[in-house]
């Protein structure tokens, strides 16, 4: 099969194209034919070598896959060959197939595309999880969701009003405001041209705002930071910018602010119920036809490295797919 391989951590540069040998499932695993695979931020910090996880070399980067089923482990029931499924795997997904344990497997709703399955349960489940299980968002209140445009931030503002907040969307380009907008964002902001902390005290009447969900880190961040209102709460899901801020704790204490860490695969070692709970209900709702994946650009395999470019400038608007 072919695949996109890194022998070398560094830079996307040591990319490249490969045919290696496919691979085969054991009693407890199949095998996908992998038909898309999404892009995220993990992809370039794991080629890099700054990523939490580690693949051994040589390895294929790729956490999110959709496909059918080509081969079925000796131990496995409940899924045949040719089963249109979703699976996360920690790597080997920019390739033309992988194997995968049976228990990672998601059935795809019908109607649903390939890509739309690869697109959707990092980037919703980031979302929904956070703001609902970690910053218990409540109807009415105000949230603002920076870097509204990408794959993670357009989820918060759609899933943020379904659940019936009022959404404040932030992002670096009109024209990702205007997709905020049709998610269901009910004020914009350009932090590239007018100044988060005085707009969000207008736009809620001085009050201020009870949720910060924050992709972006850097100056971004500390401007939402200075418009919380009393007992808010802050979520830090990554840092875009690459600017890692530092919050000094007195400042917490003056409005009774929480700051709270969200990492949304760290739950798949501790506590996984809360992933197949968020699970069930976003595919519920995507069923329903109240979300749908916002997909900006799709590559080719062999153009992976682009792709993941095109993610890490921050130049698209949702999410980035490579389609096999």
């Amino acid at each position: 099969m072919k695949a996109m391989i890194v022998r070398e951590r560094g830079t996307l540069e040591n990319l490249k194209l490969e045919t290696v040998e496919d691979p085969v499932a054991d009693a407890k695993s199949v095998v996908i034919d992998i038909k898309a695979c999404a892009v995220n931020f993990a992809d370039s910090l794991m080629v890099e070598g700054s990523y939490q996880v580690k693949p051994p070399l040589p390895f294929s980067p790729g956490l999110e896959v959709a496909g059918t089923v080509s081969e079925v482990g000796s131990e496995v029931s409940g899924w045949k060959v040719g089963d249109k499924v979703q699976a996360l795997t920690n790597w080997g997904g920019f390739a033309e197939k992988i194997a995968v344990p049976a228990k990672s497997l998601c059935a795809i709703p019908a109607g649903m595309t390939y890509e739309e399955a690869a697109s959707f349960v990092v980037a919703y489940g980031t979302s929904h999880v956070a703001l609902g299980y970690r910053a218990r968002l409540q109807p009415g209140e105000w949230l603002v969701v920076n870097g509204a445009g990408g794959g993670v931030g357009l989820t918060a503002v759609e899933l943020g009003a379904i659940m019936g907040a009022r959404v404040i969307a932030t992002a670096g380009s009109d024209e990702k405001l205007a997709i905020a907008r049709e998610k269901g964002a009910e004020f914009t902001l350009n932090y590239r041209t007018e100044n988060i902390r005085d707009r969000i005290k207008e736009i809620t009447d001085g009050k201020g705002a009870n949720v910060v969900y924050d992709p972006v880190g850097g100056d971004v961040f500390r401007q939402s930071f200075r418009a919380m209102a009393p007992e808010g709460r802050m979520i830090v899901i990554g840092f875009a910018s690459g600017d890692i801020p530092q919050v000094p704790a007195n400042h917490l204490l003056v409005k009774n602010i929480e700051l709270i860490g969200f990492y949304w695969g760290a739950y798949k070692q501790f506590k996984n119920q809360v992933l197949v709970d968020s699970a069930v209900e976003l595919f519920d709702w995507y069923k329903k036809g109240a979300i749908k994946p916002h997909i900006s650009a799709t590559y080719p395999l062999e153009k992976t490295a682009d792709a993941i470019r095109a993610l890490r400038a921050r130049t698209s608007a949702g999410k980035v797919i490579v389609t096999i």
